[in-house]
């Protein structure tokens, strides 16, 4: 598989790719360095230096041996993963890569046996809730932020940490029926 571990030294290139990918999404929702001066358009080398060194995780799509897209992957705790700026360049789109790095950082949480991961996308953005819905995902709360100019929606994949069938919320069938 064309999916490995980055590292601090390619933080520009993991910077670079999450900027590219989501400028789309300011121009699309409005957003700029004045009024949302965190989103991933805006990324920069010592953001992505800044996660590696709280102990976030970063995985790189290689394409003919350039990375393509990223994702980033944090522990919260023994419960709970994070998926965090999943970003696949314009032109590498609509080829399954982000669908990809989504199943690559679930799978390192079932090799953890953590039981969830989440995510928070920009609320008014219909389509990419879709999208995460179609792999799985479903949706929790939807909070305001002061400081952000949309809502965010909190999304949320149960993992599978063993192999038991499982019922449709992600509950093995063996707890369900205990239950």
């Amino acid at each position: 598989m064309p999916i490995r571990e980055a590292f601090r030294d390619e933080a520009a290139t993991i910077a670079r790719i999450i900027a590219e990918s989501n400028r789309d999404v300011a121009a699309r929702f409005g957003l700029t360095a004045e009024n949302c001066a965190k989103h991933p358009s805006l990324c920069t080398p010592q953001w992505v230096e800044a996660d590696l060194a709280r102990g976030e995780r970063y995985f790189v799509f290689v394409d003919a041996g350039a990375p393509v897209a990223c994702v980033a992957y944090e522990t919260v705790d023994a419960q709970l993963a994070y998926l965090n700026r999943l970003s696949v360049l314009p032109a590498y789109r609509r080829r399954g890569i982000g669908a990809a790095l989504v199943a690559h950082v679930i799978g390192l949480a079932r090799a953890a046996a953590i039981p969830a991961v989440s995510i928070g996308v920009i609320g008014e953005h219909a389509d990419l809730q879709r999208w995460y819905r179609a792999l799985g995902f479903v949706d929790g709360e939807t909070k305001r932020f002061p400081h952000l100019p949309f809502s965010v929606k909190y999304m949320r994949h149960a993992v599978r940490t063993d192999d038991a069938p499982a019922t449709s919320d992600g509950t093995p069938c063996s707890a369900a029926a205990k239950a």
